[in-house]
């Protein structure tokens, strides 16, 4: 009985796994569900329902630590008279995100411009805790529609102080991954690992609270309690007889 407690209390006690959270900002159409949709799954889907800000998360290993990552998916940023229309759920999304991917198209100029005042727009939001940038140059792939070279990226990139990646949500799989995955070792880097919290004090009256991840229902368990009620039973039958 000792042991079933023990086992209690230390499911109690496990932390869950810390959260990465990353904001994707960019013009409309230029892939960035299909970019969150490939890094987070592999499958590349090419045709999606206009974006309404979907928040997608999964737990993945880090530097050999399991991580939750929620990546905020956001709508389309439209620019109008030179002047960008920011929606406020991009902004809250810039606030809460630890890091933001801005995204462009090789194949959309008009995106590519979109790129320095989004990155301003990001930098007043952040104010002094400003999240770390990379920016993402999609459908690399898509030669024959290129209008913005990969020198020009890059160039861009090394004016706003980030890194820069050229990618393709269609074709490579194991680009978008590594230009996600270096942003979250980055993080991983920057934030304290997770910890434990604290037991509760022998004397504490505060309620006991529920467990954070159920108990375990592993054969190991299931085999110890039917050996506790085997010989609760033994003991009934060795009263009565006598």
């Amino acid at each position: 009985m000792r042991l079933i407690q023990n086992m209690t209390s230390i499911a109690e006690a496990a932390a869950p796994p810390r959260a990465i959270r990353m904001a994707v900002i960019g013009g409309s159409g230029v892939g960035k569900t299909a970019l969150v949709v490939r890094f987070l799954t592999r499958r590349f889907i090419g045709d999606y329902e206009r974006n309404a800000g979907n928040l997608y998360s999964r737990e993945v290993q880090v530097d050999g630590e399991q991580v939750t990552i929620q990546v905020q998916d956001t709508p389309g940023v439209e620019m109008t008279d030179n002047t960008i229309n920011l929606p406020d759920h991009v902004t809250c999304s810039v606030q809460w995100a630890d890091a933001v991917v801005l995204v462009y198209s090789t194949t959309d100029r008009r995106s590519f411009d979109l790129i320095e005042q989004l990155h301003r727009q990001v930098v007043r939001t952040g104010g002094a805790n400003m999240p770390p940038v990379i920016l993402l140059a999609n459908k690399s792939d898509l030669l024959h529609l290129r209008c913005v070279d990969p020198q020009q990226g890059a160039l861009l990139a090394s004016t706003l102080g980030c890194s820069f990646y050229e990618v393709s949500a269609s074709e490579d799989y194991s680009q978008v991954h590594r230009a996600f995955h270096r942003l979250c070792c980055q993080l991983a880097k920057q934030q304290p690992p997770a910890t434990a919290p604290p037991p509760p004090a022998a004397n504490s009256t505060e309620k006991r609270r529920s467990p954070l991840i159920p108990r375990p229902k592993s054969p190991n368990m299931q085999d110890l309690k039917r050996r506790f009620r085997q010989a609760l039973s033994a003991k009934v039958r060795t009263v009565t007889s006598v």
